[in-house]
């Protein structure tokens, strides 16, 4: 998006007149308004404050927000699934009876129930990537959260854990989809300077259904009925109503509407996102200028309907190697939220456990793990406006939590008599390990992806991407009750070694592959990678995307403004 362009303050555009640009026999012209319309916009996004942003783009702030709200559902039913595997009455009622008198779900059904909703994601994604992109990104949502108001009823009245494992599949299919949605949303309705902000919120929205549901789950510790755990799958009704009602009044992606040549209905789905004063001087017609070019720019590389054929096979052509290489690295960013150790923190009520912990602390550490999953956020926005980069927050994180984990390996080293001790620390280790987690990785790759992807192929990057954290996740979900569960391999701390390893390797990817987005436009973005700069020399390479020959724009000028 662009923001105020260079002028006088009493010339507003009044945006009340349809776009018009030369006739068919003048289409060279038109290219260069359009060109210059696009530069001007551009220009005036680079030269925009944070302040100027939110003044500008109010109601695209406040629309972004609500539909990553949708995210506080995964994060409420990913926190209920995990941390009732260290729930007394969830296991009496789906798990088997241990020597000891305790009930524990089996380590093979707590990897099925996890990887049942890791399989829906990755069906639900490779469906979204062609539904969103066809129908819209308000209308994918909006029937998403239809469905999931059905699946919910699965959860509530579920007999045993094969009801469990097919509500798994069934939501996580829903899940992911609202996920990518909301980033891609929230990337397409707000400018450079706000971009960072509203896509890491998404991280936020998770943090914030995992607090829910952790305290939820925390206040039923006391029932010793088959509502302990009911009660907490009903409360999921909470969420849809409200988001549908909210997600059916809200304007549709500006740059989703240019991508299918309708630019009218793009100018007013942009001035619904932005707040009209002499202050800002706002020219929309140079905003929809400035997307068309940046589109044509993409189209130029490649269609978007061949985009899982090109990142499935080898890059042979440059233009190709393009597409290749940013979805190459949106993958990876996704993949190592779970490689730096996030999966097994997700386990952390019942690793604590394991450790030593009674229940009630345990579940009061895994509040406050939560509580600083949300604060992280706030605390990875403060370091971004003080100009640290994504990509230099992404590789100092990925060390403090290698770190940490070595550390947590070595509380395995303690003394059994001194168990207690050791466990506290443990508990305490993992405490500073999330909001070293939140500031930076878990935070900043909702900015990296939404970033890196091309306009016109981000869906299906991203989904992509989201797919290859999905296949991650359903690894770690195998491997991690093995290592926890004191029925199988019962690791306790020493897993914490295995982790740092695998995190380690996470920190030489990063540095060498992921590249700085701060700053840069779309257009920039996709420039750079066609010249293949290395991603050490992203910040400091300087480029200027109108000076490129756009094969196609000629196209798209006469489709979108004849």
């Amino acid at each position: 998006m662009a923001a105020a362009a260079s002028k006088p303050a009493d010339d507003i555009v009044t945006h009340d007149a349809p776009l018009h640009f030369p006739s068919e026999d003048h289409i060279d012209s038109s290219m260069d308004e359009v060109r210059r319309n696009a530069k001007t916009a551009t220009d005036s996004e680079h030269s925009m404050s944070l302040l100027q942003g939110i003044k500008l783009y109010p109601k695209a702030v406040a629309w972004s927000m609500l539909i990553s709200t949708c995210i506080c559902m995964e994060g409420y039913d990913v926190c209920l699934l995990s941390n009732f595997y260290g729930f007394p009455q969830f296991n009496k009622k789906y798990g088997n009876e241990l020597p000891d008198g305790t009930y524990q779900v089996t380590p093979a059904w707590q990897a099925g129930l996890s990887n049942g909703a890791n399989v829906g994601e990755i069906i639900g994604l490779f469906i979204n990537g062609y539904v969103s992109e066809r129908f819209g990104y308000r209308y994918t949502v909006m029937t998403c959260l239809t469905l999931i108001i059905a699946y919910t009823a699965i959860f509530f009245t579920a007999k045993d854990v094969v009801s469990l494992q097919v509500a798994e599949i069934l939501c996580g299919i829903n899940a992911d989809v609202m996920t990518v949605v909301t980033i891609t949303y929230a990337s397409e309705v707000c400018p450079v300077a706000l971009r960072g902000y509203l896509t890491t919120y998404v991280n936020f929205c998770w943090g914030l259904g995992q607090v829910i549901g952790i305290g939820v789950i925390k206040s039923m510790l006391g029932r010793t009925d088959e509502w302990a755990y009911r009660i907490p799958y009903a409360l999921q009704w909470m969420w849809p109503v409200p988001l549908l009602i909210g997600i059916c009044l809200a304007p549709e992606s500006p740059w989703w509407l240019v991508r299918k040549g309708r630019t009218e209905e793009a100018k007013k789905s942009l001035l619904r996102l932005t707040s009209l004063n002499k202050e800002t001087n706002f020219d929309a017609d140079d905003t929809i200028a400035m997307m068309v070019h940046t589109t044509a720019l993409e189209e130029k590389v490649k269609s978007a309907s061949t985009i899982f054929v090109v990142l499935l096979t080898s890059p042979r052509l440059q233009k190709e190697q393009v597409i290749w290489t940013a979805s190459e690295i949106v993958c990876m960013v996704w993949a190592i939220q779970n490689l730096s150790g996030n999966s097994f923190s997700g386990y952390s009520t019942y690793f604590l456990e394991q450790a030593g912990l009674a229940t009630p602390k345990a579940y009061d550490f895994a509040l406050g793990q939560y509580g600083i999953n949300m604060i992280g956020v706030f605390g990875a926005w403060f370091l971004m406006t003080l100009g640290i980069g994504r990509r230099s927050l992404y590789i100092y994180g990925l060390c403090g939590l290698c770190s940490m984990l070595f550390i947590i390996g070595f509380l395995g080293l303690v003394p059994e008599a001194h168990k207690t001790q050791a466990s506290l620390a443990t508990g305490c280790m993992l405490l500073i390990w999330a909001l070293c987690y939140q500031l930076t990785v878990g935070t900043v790759c909702y900015s990296l992806v939404a970033e890196l992807s091309t306009r016109r192929l981000q869906i299906k990057t991203v989904v992509l991407g989201r797919n290859l954290y999905n296949v991650v996740a359903i690894i770690c979900s195998t491997i991690t009750p093995y290592m926890l569960n004191p029925t199988a391999w019962n690791w306790q701390n020493y897993a914490g070694f295995f982790w740092s390893g695998i995190c380690f390797l996470c920190i030489i990817y990063t540095y060498f592959r992921v590249p700085e987005p701060q700053g840069r436009s779309f257009a920039e973005l996709d420039l750079l990678f066609e010249r293949g700069v290395s991603a050490r020399k992203f910040a400091s390479t300087s480029v200027d995307v109108f000076d490129e020959e756009v094969q196609g724009e000629k196209i798209l000028v006469r489709e979108s403004f004849v």
